[in-house]
């Protein structure tokens, strides 16, 4: 009986075309951020599964892979039938994301860091979800975060340094949809929302681009809590839409919220147009943002011509603390390089040039090899094929594999200016 071959469901391969895009587009990330001044750090794939399931990383916990402990004894097994705890049958869990992660690098390396520290990480993260398009149980993070830095500074950076590698990236038209989780929750209290029912509130709210409006007072009232809060938000969400919230600033802030919210939250908000280009920034009051590790400014990448955010982030303070016992400042963005990578086209992200060269019997190997050092010293991509009876498809396989021209090498050919190249 055959085997399955495909990859385990919701992980892919990638063939040398796709693969070749996915790192032209990482390099272009990696060398944006870079010249924002972010350095590259690297963490393990795996961190204890006590500290994945502290209560850092929100829903994301419980769409964590375990990994087994190891050489388990007939007791270990027993003793988590007994207590139904399957946790007990693993030590270790694959990471769900790279903030977790950078909150205990941190922890561990804060002696030797520069008093703000600035990191980027890229690497594949893991849930357990179900896949559908766009969503992967493996898939790659792009991440920058800023360490120490209390002020907007941090926001403003870390914002000016995403927008700019999107431009890089060829997505222009990008804008950065912001609001502020004390925003938030200073709305809900004006509604009359008890402090208890947050966190179900903003679950449900957070569904809004799904369910819309209608379909986010229809599951509050599910949710039986305070039905006059529900009332006045139903009133709200009737009264006003977010296309009017621009441009970004005091007066477009406190027009997007209702009477009674702190103005001094609604300056400091506005007040990063002063750093930050306000025709990027878009004030919304309804984004939540699911993670609950969030304490202040938050941002989601928007695009014209997608209804799915390309990434988000923002200010998490209070998640380092639960390492070092003291609260440190943190802020950080992560761009959905999965989505993003899927948009673009191989020829988007600077395809460097590929020559194929097609030989047959006549052409030595010295003379090959030759051949193909003069040109990647020129610096093209070079590839050395035996030419067959289809030229047509050994051509068009070569082109789907990124190569834009070709040339026919025959007994005399020996160097760049006796191949006659054209193009694929």
């Amino acid at each position: 009986m055959a085997q399955a071959i495909t990859p385990p469901r919701g992980m892919r391969d990638f063939l040398p075309a796709e693969k070749a895009t996915r790192e032209r587009a990482l390099g272009i990330i990696r060398r944006s951020y870079t010249a924002h001044g972010f350095d590259e750090i690297e963490t393990p794939v795996m961190e204890d599964i006590e500290r994945l399931h502290s209560g850092l990383g929100g829903d994301n916990e419980k769409l964590s892979f375990s990994v087994m402990k190891r050489a388990l004894s007939k007791s270990d097994l027993e003793e988590a039938a007994e207590f139904e705890a399957p946790e007990f049958l693993a030590d270790l869990g694959l990471r769900f994301d790279l903030t977790v992660p950078l909150a205990r690098f941190y922890a561990s390396h804060r002696g030797e860091l520069p008093s703000v520290f600035r990191a980027i990480q890229i690497a594949p993260v893991w849930r357990a979800e179900r896949p559908q398009k766009g969503r992967y149980r493996q898939f790659v993070q792009c991440d920058i975060d800023i360490i120490g830095e209390p002020g907007q500074l941090a926001e403003a950076e870390i914002i000016t340094a995403t927008l700019a590698t999107l431009d890089e990236l060829g997505l222009a038209g990008c804008t950065i949809r912001i609001n502020d989780r004390r925003l938030l929750t200073a709305m809900l209290d004006v509604f009359g929302f008890a402090p208890a029912e947050h966190p179900q509130v903003l679950i449900t709210v957070d569904k809004l681009d799904k369910v819309g409006q209608d379909g986010v007072v229809a599951e509050l009232r599910e949710r039986a809590v305070t039905p006059a809060a529900v009332d006045a938000l139903d009133a709200f969400f009737h009264r006003i839409t977010t296309q009017e919230f621009n441009p970004f600033g005091v007066r477009a802030i406190t027009k997007a919220l209702p009477a009674g919210v702190d103005p001094e939250l609604i300056a400091e908000l506005a007040a990063l147009a002063e750093v930050v280009d306000k025709a990027y920034l878009q004030f919304d009051p309804f984004l939540v943002r699911g993670m609950g590790y969030y304490t202040g400014t938050i941002f989601e990448i928007a695009h014209p011509d997608f209804s799915f955010s390309l990434g988000g982030g923002g200010r998490y303070d209070g998640m380092i603390g639960r390492f070092l016992g003291t609260d440190v400042a943190a802020c950080g963005f992560s761009i959905g390089f999965e989505r993003i990578v899927d948009l673009l086209q191989a020829d988007a992200v600077g395809a460097p040039d590929a020559l194929l060269l097609l030989h047959d019997a006549s052409a030595t190997p010295a003379q090959l090899v030759g051949l193909k050092t003069q040109l990647i010293a020129s610096g093209t991509r070079v590839r050395l094929e035996k030419r067959t009876k289809n030229t047509k498809a050994q051509l068009d396989r070569a082109a789907a594999g990124g190569f834009t021209s070709f040339a026919f090498v025959g007994p005399d050919t020996h160097a760049e200016a006796d191949l006659e190249v054209k193009a694929i």
